[in-house]
């Protein structure tokens, strides 16, 4: 540990105030994910949309003492504060990282690579912690603020550390080998990932190369050619390797005696291993597993059980649908302080009312159990969560530390005592953050918490989702806003749910249809300022009292809001047609529009805004710029009558992507953020969102000539394998998909519809997809079947195959690499 006294000695700044010396704990970079103590240090960080400088207020009026900052503060505003003045907030994060990582000089692994970083360290602390007390980073924290955030948690605990390093551009890997200071080092593969930051994918080779700088050891697969030659370009006199693979050269020389057996010769002796998954990708990353564990001694024996142990890591947190109005997020694949807090932030996401966690023993933590359970205590604290589950020896033998809280907590020795003891109906209407390591078997808990509904799911990946909003975030002008509409159920994936992150991610307003839609999200605690874009007139009381902001796009509208105020305040919308010819005042009208509004000054127009019809063509673009000009002249005229200055915004997710020039006060980010590009210039920017799936309730052999489905629209031309699957057009799997015009994903391979797609079920022609089986997963749209291909065969466009999916089909929100 370091005191912040120190800091002249560690980084190159200015010690702009030093008013009391602390300790310091913890790091932070984000003002949302305190923790409140005097011994946490606060990086002020400039990105691109956020400057941490601005909740540098916010943050001390938390408790916070210690800040890296950037520029001059007007101190006497924080009179307890020590402040230290750096060029670059990231760069001293890291070098304080790296400082801190020299204090130890145990074995630390760096992993990096184009794929599998991230489930090749999983499986590596799974194999190695019952012999070594190992920390690795959270999750996925491999970036150039994540990896020294991972690497601060390293102590004199610990034995062996366990970190990836991911890059994006040339010049990055430096800074991240300075703080990870590897002794071993393990290329995975390399693949197109992050190909666009870099001149070739030999640039981007030599550069991840860059974090075995120090490496005693250096581990590869020798049957690519390129990582090779890599390594053969950069390795020094004293580093060794340990190449492995099936090509003549290799240190290791793999022979495959059937799909998952294994033997091995050459510097380790000879060798067999059965490996627990058949596909290569998850056995290459076994491979690479078995060469750390040889390289560090491990029998033959002792590797074959540690391979027995695995199980494939789902590297998700999954938000479910619960028992009684209840929302479940699954994360029971493994348990880590780091982890826990990164899905105890997932957790404060979550709108709900209460929040709970049900915790099991945290294994290989490097603590004492009295550490351990007061560390968790400051946590649940931190995080407000009203109720506690701990099971295993170490919380249930500091009960009294948790009951100290005064919080609803219970205790168990094991899972089955729990299980026994539970009455599922303790849960309603509440966040449930379920978290174990695995030999607690928490699946056994998470099971019975989930609603039940049949096999048809559309999983919506919240972590891609981000992507998107960051990528739109990314196209626009400093101080623009960012409108994000939820209508239609958020274009079927869920509107409480995307509202929420939304709402977590800072958005400026939220855009509904209809007032139903936006009442259901203020009963869901959503707060952001909401758009209603087709109010009806019986509904203006609900929209007062929860403050719903309405779209006034008529004479007739106008004047049955004023008449029923009755000088009460309302925050309205103004919609001006100004081509799209859907909704909007016509030019003619605002002249008694904006009489209307100047007699009554309770009406306030929060924003003025049109549509582009044409906004995703460059054929319109003309058109786009008349309409452009139509909207000027009518807020021109708003404006100097009405004396205001009002949001302005014409923009949809096309126009975001195309016409810049028109971003005016706000945007409307629509069905961009859910991976769909209309304009199709922009689909390797972007990351598909929803997956549609659903799973084979029947397999049958029908003859030649036979009939298949209502109306005997399918007949079999020949002897024929049909699957009959889960999903119909009460699902919204459409009739016109029916008769060979759709096709769904089985085994990664395209099956056909076959005669007419029924209410609940349809059936596909499977003849010539090998080994299809009762249970086998189905992808209606997703990545391997894109919602473009989907929306074509039905020639329709992706908005209406989004939005048909029915809300009886189950959502699974969840966020990758976590």
């Amino acid at each position: 540990m370091f005191s912040y006294a120190q800091l002249p000695d560690l980084l190159e700044g200015q010690m702009l105030q030093l008013v009391k010396d602390e300790t310091i704990e913890y790091l932070i970079i984000d003002s949302r994910k305190l923790i409140a103590s005097p011994r946490s240090l606060f990086f002020a960080i400039k990105g691109i949309r956020n400057d941490g400088h601005a909740h540098i207020a916010a943050v001390y009026e938390q408790g916070i003492r210690l800040f890296i900052v950037e520029h001059d503060i007007e101190k006497e505003k924080f009179p307890k504060a020590n402040f230290f003045k750096v060029t670059s907030s990231v760069v001293a994060l890291q070098n304080l990282a790296a400082a801190h990582r020299s204090q130890f000089d145990y074995p630390v692994i760096g992993i990096t690579g184009s794929n599998g970083k991230t489930i090749i360290k999983e499986w590596l602390f799974q194999m190695l912690s019952s012999k070594f007390k190992c920390v690795k980073n959270p999750g996925s924290y491999n970036s150039q603020v994540g990896v020294p955030l991972s690497v601060w948690q390293m102590s004199d605990q610990h034995e062996l550390g366990i970190f990836e390093a991911g890059i994006s551009l040339p010049g990055e890997m430096e800074a991240l080998q300075k703080i990870i200071q590897p002794s071993i080092g393990l290329f995975t593969m390399l693949g197109s990932a992050h190909d666009e930051g870099f001149s070739s994918r030999n640039e981007k080779l030599l550069e991840k190369l860059k974090l075995f700088e120090s490496c005693q050891t250096i581990i590869y697969c020798h049957d690519d050619p390129s990582i090779k030659e890599g390594v053969a370009k950069i390795k020094k006199p004293f580093q060794e390797s340990v190449s492995w693979g099936k090509s003549e050269g290799s240190d290791v020389l793999l022979e495959f005696k059937n799909n998952d057996s294994i033997s091995i010769a050459g510097q380790f002796g000879k060798m067999s291993f059965v490996l627990p998954f058949m596909d290569a990708a998850s056995q290459e990353n076994v491979l690479h597993c078995i060469m750390v564990l040889l390289h560090l001694g491990y029998s033959e024996q002792e590797m074959q059980k540690k391979i027995d142990q695995l199980r494939a890591v789902p590297m998700r947190l999954e938000l479910k649908q619960g028992i009684n109005q209840c929302q479940i997020i699954d994360d029971t694949y493994n348990n880590d302080l780091g982890g826990l807090r990164i899905s105890l932030d997932f957790l404060e996401g979550i709108n709900m009312p209460k929040k709970t966690l049900i915790l099991s023993d945290v294994l290989q933590s490097g603590l004492t159990l009295d550490e351990l359970s007061q560390h968790v205590v400051h946590l649940i604290k931190e995080k407000q969560i009203q109720k506690f589950i701990g099971i295993g020896f170490g919380f249930h033998s500091h009960q009294e530390l948790f009951k100290a809280l005064k919080i609803d907590s219970r205790f168990y020795l094991t899972t089955e005592d729990f299980l026994k003891e539970i009455d599922w109906n303790y849960f309603a209407q509440e966040a449930i953050l379920v978290k174990g390591a695995r030999v607690f078997q928490f699946e056994r808990i998470t099971k019975p918490l989930q609603k039940k509904i049949h096999g048809t799911t559309m999983e919506i990946d919240l972590s891609a989702m981000v992507h998107n909003l960051n990528y739109f975030r990314s196209l626009l002008q400093p101080n623009v806003k960012l409108m994000v509409m939820v209508k239609a159920f958020a274009y079927g994936s869920g509107s409480n749910e995307i509202a929420s992150l939304l709402q977590y991610h800072r958005v400026d307003y939220l855009g509904v249809a209809y007032v139903d839609e936006g009442v259901d999200l203020r009963d869901h605690n959503i707060h952001l300022p909401i758009m209603v874009m087709n109010p009806s007139k019986d509904s203006w009381e609900i929209m007062l009292e929860r403050q719903l902001e309405p779209e006034i796009y008529s004479l007739s509208l106008l004047r049955s809001l004023v008449a029923y105020l009755n000088g009460r305040s309302c925050v309205i919308h103004l919609k001006i047609d100004t081509g799209m010819h859907r909704l909007g005042f016509e030019q003619q009208e605002l002249t008694e529009a904006v009489q209307i509004l100047s007699n009554n000054k309770n009406v306030k127009v929060a924003s003025v805004f049109s549509h582009l019809a044409g906004a995703d063509e460059a054929v319109h673009d003309n058109f786009s710029a008349e309409q452009a000009k139509r909207y000027d002249e009518a807020l021109n005229l708003i404006q100097n009558k009405l004396k205001i200055t009002p949001i302005k915004h014409l923009l949809n997710s096309s126009g975001i992507l195309r016409l810049p020039q028109y971003q005016l006060d706000m945007v409307r980010l629509g069905i961009g953020l859910y991976g769909v590009d209309p304009t199709g210039a922009f689909k390797d920017k972007l990351q598909p969102v929803a997956t549609l799936k659903t799973v084979v309730s029947q397999v049958k052999k029908i003859k030649s000539g036979e009939s298949i489905g209502y109306s005997r629209k399918g007949t079999a031309q020949k002897d024929l394998t049909i699957a009959t699957i889960a999903i119909g057009y009460a699902d919204g799997y459409s009739r016109s998909f029916g008769n060979g015009v759709g096709q769904v994903s089985v085994r990664g391979k395209k099956a056909p519809v076959i005669g007419n797609v029924c209410m609940d079920m349809t059936m596909v022609d499977v003849t010539d997809i090998s080994e299809v089986a009762e249970g086998d997963e189905v992808i209606i749209f997703g990545k391997d079947n894109s919602i473009h291909e989907v929306s074509t065969q039905a020639h329709t466009i992706p908005y209406e195959i989004l939005t048909n999916t029915s809300e009886r089909v189950k959502r699974i929100f969840f966020a990758e690499g976590i």
